[in-house]
């Protein structure tokens, strides 16, 4: 889920030769075809080299898809509420034609990224449970799954802050970033972990990682993650914990995909603080079930 320190990990990954990482691809089709937002490497979508290329790779030219036509077969796959029948491979005939349109989508640009970047493992970091259910049905164990899960309590604290979207225009529908009550936040948590580690449990290729647990020890906790995905090279994290991040080219994510140079990995705890006492015991409780399978 969201708000759990993917993205500095997705970023460390994109620094390994053989990993090209493209952010949030889940909102491209939107926050990049409509409203020319801007790629990780600061230019707007549409000036981006990097992405024209692929754009001609994949699709013959970003004028050859038609984003809104795209989007609305996204709202006709890419929901929580077709999870079970994707899941258990029992989806109405209907369905799975979506699927695999709206998959072939996914496969042409990552083919394309693949090409174009000359890496063999691309990172999405998309945060849609239901995505991940979807490329399952079109790449089955092709698809490796980084599961990173962070205690809930802090997410939740997360969701609620206001944070300015320093990628938005002024035709972006969202100019800050979304944020979630403390109980959506809650039943949020719950859903996209559980159909995460169901993901895993029906054998999708899969490795979790705890938020706590890497940034208390960011150099050993990458190796782990590095090798998992197929990556090889020199870890880009230093002695004392400072993360080295060049520029890329990232669809949308967190404000983070922005930075560059040296990046200090630190645990944030400011939830144990300032989240709300009535709002800390909700979120506790609402996610106790799952809270004690991750070890929180």
């Amino acid at each position: 889920m969201g708000r759990s320190g993917s993205t500095l990990i997705e970023r460390l990954l994109g620094e390994l030769p053989e990993v090209c990482s493209v952010g949030e691809v889940v909102h491209m089709w939107r926050r990049s075809l409509v409203d020319d937002e801007k790629c990780g490497c600061g230019r707007p979508f549409g000036s981006c080299d990097f992405w024209h290329e692929v754009g001609v790779e994949a699709f013959g030219g970003w004028d050859r898809v038609d984003a809104h036509e795209l989007l609305a077969l996204q709202r006709g796959v890419d929901r929580t509420r077709y999870i079970p029948w994707l899941i258990c491979g029992r989806a109405p005939a209907a369905l799975a034609a979506r699927v695999e349109r709206y998959t072939d989508f996914y496969d042409r640009l990552y083919t394309a990224v693949a090409r174009v970047s000359g890496c063999s493992v691309i990172v999405d970091s998309s945060k849609h449970a239901s995505l991940a259910v979807c490329l399952r049905q079109r790449y089955a164990d092709r698809l490796r799954l980084l599961h990173v899960v962070r205690d809930p309590r802090a997410v939740a604290y997360s969701w609620g802050k206001h944070m300015v979207r320093p990628d938005a225009t002024p035709t972006s529908p969202e100019q800050e970033m979304a944020r979630y009550s403390p109980s959506r936040a809650a039943v949020q948590w719950m859903t996209q972990n559980s159909v995460l580690a169901e993901l895993a449990r029906r054998g999708t290729p899969t490795m979790r990682v705890r938020y706590e647990d890497f940034v208390a020890d960011p150099a050993r906790e990458f190796r782990a993650i590095a090798e998992f995905a197929g990556g090889t090279g020199a870890t880009p994290i230093g002695p004392d914990g400072a993360a080295l991040l060049s520029p890329g080219h990232t669809v949308s994510g967190n404000p983070l995909r922005f930075s560059t140079g040296a990046v200090a990995v630190r645990p944030d705890v400011s939830w144990r603080g300032e989240l709300r006492p009535r709002n800390r015991i909700m979120v506790s409780a609402l996610t106790f079930p799952a809270r004690r399978r991750f070890g929180y």
